[in-house]
């Protein structure tokens, strides 16, 4: 097997590549566009075959270029609702494979209404969901409400030592584990429901309050 992060030092956006090297056949999760160059290299380096362009979240209403870059990946795109480009729109729970490795889809809306998570043998990409505050593209989480139980009852449900991989960090981990997350988050795991949602309103507002510990 074959693991590879890709770090974004200016947005703090992160591109994870997963690979099947006796098969040859890899997996992308929240590739750029603006990296094709790095990403084809990559791929081109150790012969293999693009089989899965993995978003956990995109921003394509801005980004609008996006979906036609990610096409010359040559590659189904799969995210959790298409906006332009031939996006493949999987359900929750699907299983889709590379090699002789699995990978399986998680609905877990909230950064954006259509947000899914990634499970790849004990990882577990999240995209936006712990990083609330981060995202270069979005000051907050489209959905709160929906987000708090994304995180309290999918990813907090796992497994403690389950790794946890972030689509974007801003002066933070990039790798973490469940157990952590779960103890140690300021929001979730400080916070109740309706304190999360107190701040995240504020937020809205422009108050940014700091979770009271």
């Amino acid at each position: 097997m074959y693991f590879r992060i890709l770090n974004d030092e200016d947005s703090g956006e992160f591109t994870y590549l997963l690979a099947d090297l006796s098969a040859r056949e890899a997996v992308l999760i929240d590739p750029h566009g603006r990296d094709l160059p790095v990403l084809s290299a990559l791929l081109s380096e150790r012969d293999l075959r693009l089989r899965w362009v993995l978003r956990t979240h995109h921003h394509d209403g801005i980004q609008v270029t996006e979906p036609t870059l990610l096409a010359r990946l040559g590659a189904p795109v799969v995210q959790g609702r298409a906006h332009g480009g031939a996006a493949e729109l999987c359900a929750d729970g699907a299983v889709l494979p590379f090699g002789d490795e699995l990978v399986h889809v998680v609905a877990t809306p909230g950064h954006t209404a259509h947000c899914l998570s990634f499970a790849w043998r004990d990882r577990f990409f999240c995209g936006g969901l712990l990083a609330v505050t981060a995202c270069p593209h979005q000051a907050q989480p489209q959905v709160p409400e929906v987000l708090w139980d994304s995180v309290t009852r999918k990813v907090f449900t796992l497994p403690d030592e389950t790794l946890l991989f972030a689509g974007h960090e801003e002066r933070a981990r990039a790798v973490s584990t469940v157990l952590e997350q779960r103890r140690w988050h300021p929001f979730f795991s400080r916070l109740t429901r309706d304190e999360f949602l107190a701040h995240m309103a504020a937020w809205a507002q422009g108050h940014r309050l700091a979770p009271t510990f």
